[in-house]
């Protein structure tokens, strides 16, 4: 698949609607498909896919953690003090508890991931667009 390829139905979920439920949180287009819904299990199950240089605020999940299993294209995933991490399809992610992170697509590539949420999320602010770009530069 090419990098700028749009990743819909040729993955193994579907892409879902568009992310109007948390757009306010992202910085670009994202699209959320949840997959487990059983009143039962209080994790949250959702493949996100985001648009070429989407990528959500920097945020916190406490009294849980959250895990990404990456399926598509190539994004990002950077923690407050840290390195950001180039990501690729079968990588996996696993963010603890009162870590403040964000995550996206690069600029030149859709993204897609299942993302294993357990406990309340805390919103922050976006990711600058200046703090994107330092993020490829970081790379080279």
């Amino acid at each position: 698949m090419a990098k700028n390829e749009e990743l819909n139905n040729g993955g193994v979920f579907p892409r879902g609607a568009k992310n109007d439920a948390y757009a306010q949180y992202f910085v670009g287009q994202s699209y959320l498909q949840g997959l487990v819904a059983d009143p039962a299990v209080n994790v949250g199950v959702g493949n996100v896919t985001f648009e070429p240089g989407c990528r959500n605020n920097w945020h916190i999940h406490h009294d849980g953690y959250q895990i990404l299993l990456v399926t598509g294209g190539e994004g990002w995933y950077q923690e407050a003090g840290k390195p950001a991490q180039h990501l690729l399809p079968g990588d996996v992610v696993v963010t603890h508890d009162g870590v403040k992170h964000w995550h996206g697509a690069t600029k030149d590539s859709w993204f897609s991931h299942i993302a294993i949420t357990a406990g309340t999320p805390e919103w922050l602010e976006p990711v600058t667009d200046a703090q994107y770009a330092a993020v490829a530069e970081e790379e080279k």
